[in-house]
């Protein structure tokens, strides 16, 4: 017998406080400059609370006036905007192939990028990246130390245990090392931990596409596949905040078998089809090279129909809006693939009652490092799922 837990999320007075603010920020962040009155019309706050929430953001530097609205009678009504200088945040993406270190405004844009190519980083190597470049990095992005918040480190799921080609022996390092403490001795600011798809979709839902759709499905294609799934403006995590694992559903692999979609759909399955078509380990850092094109465009084509029965699941299951498709793969190949998999899903999608565009997500390559960002910014940003409606 299931064991039925009651859910009731309650809110005191200073958590719909903050709840509210964040609300309005992410009002301002999609349709700004907008005035007072009509971000009251957009959230169901009264006006007299909307004016106390962005007084005090502006005294906070997180707002700007933006000049006047004109028209109708009595006084034109003042225009707000966030005000990108008013935070900044570091972003870091470990990966199983790459560690990347981004420097990240309050409005989202990236103001310096350090990414360096290691195959199978371990404890040791980020700490040693992290130390060479962040100083770098802020003067890179104009950024007074000062002015940050804080961190946040995207990171895939089971690090130190998911095998994938190249894995080497002492890779379990992760397994027992706690990524915070391992940075905050040279960061000496507050840190937060996030898988890399969960934070790329966070991101894009702050940032991207995300601010005028409240459910999408974002893939996340790196050195594995990832997905996330956002439901009426908040992520969801699952019961085991496994939610959007579409890389390990098992698919046709034309021999009678199954495998792993990730074992196709991934930087690490992109490796292994260009050795296997008598190309060297080092192409897949030179995918614009022309004598890759033909086993490019076999592999965009493998990977179209690959993804189309996971796709028609996640259309049945979540009727989202859309799919947002993000990740390390140059923009012109992750543009073909998409094209070659929507084209693909409408010829085999049948009597399916809807099926979502796949799209290019706007925070594409620097995904899970701007959404770890973003992480940083949490306490600004993110409205609390379940924590409360707008209390005027």
């Amino acid at each position: 017998m299931i064991e039925r837990a009651t859910r009731l999320a309650g809110a005191n007075i200073e958590h719909a406080g903050r709840h509210n603010a964040r609300v309005v920020l992410q009002v301002i962040r999609a349709d700004g400059p907008i005035t007072r009155s009509r971000i009251a019309a957009r959230t169901g706050l009264t006006t007299a609370t909307v004016t106390n929430i962005t007084n005090r953001l502006l005294d906070e530097g997180l707002l700007s006036s933006v000049g006047q609205l004109r028209g109708g009678r009595g006084q034109p009504a003042v225009q707000l905007e966030v005000r990108a200088e008013g935070a900044f945040a570091l972003g870091l993406n470990i990966d199983r192939d790459h560690l990347t270190l981004v420097a990240v405004d309050f409005a989202g844009t990236v103001r310096a990028r350090i990414s360096e190519h290691h195959v199978y980083p371990g404890p040791d190597h980020v700490e040693a990246f992290v130390a060479r470049h962040i100083e770098a990095l802020l003067v890179q992005g104009q950024v007074r130390r000062e002015a940050l918040v804080g961190m946040g480190v995207a990171v895939p799921d089971d690090l130190g245990i998911l095998s994938l080609p190249g894995y080497p022996a002492d890779h379990d390092d992760w397994s027992s090392v706690d990524v915070e403490h391992l940075l905050a001795p040279l960061v000496k600011l507050p840190i937060s931990v996030e898988n890399d798809a969960a934070a790329a979709a966070i991101g894009e839902m702050q940032f991207g596409l995300g601010q005028n759709l409240t459910r999408f499905f974002h893939l996340l294609l790196t050195f594995a596949l990832g997905g996330g799934v956002v439901t009426n403006g908040f992520y969801d995590r699952g019961a085991d905040g496994r939610s959007g694992e579409i890389g390990f559903l098992l698919i046709d692999d034309g021999h009678g078998g199954r495998i792993p979609l990730q074992s196709i759909v991934s930087l690490a399955g992109l490796s292994a089809f260009l050795v296997a078509d008598g190309h060297g380990e080092e192409a897949i850092r030179a995918l614009d090279d022309p004598a890759l094109a033909g086993t490019l465009e076999r592999w965009i084509a493998r990977s179209a129909r690959a993804l189309v029965e996971p796709l028609i699941a996640v259309n049945c299951l979540l009727n989202p809006q859309a799919v947002l498709f993000g990740g390390r793969l140059p923009m012109p190949v992750l543009q073909r693939l998409i094209g070659q998999t929507q084209r693909e899903l409408d010829a085999r999608a049948g009597d399916m009652p809807t099926l979502a565009p796949v799209r290019i997500a706007a925070l594409a390559e620097d995904a899970a490092a701007v959404g770890g960002a973003l992480l940083a910014f949490g306490d600004l940003l993110l409205p609390a799922e379940g924590g409360a409606a707008p209390v005027s």
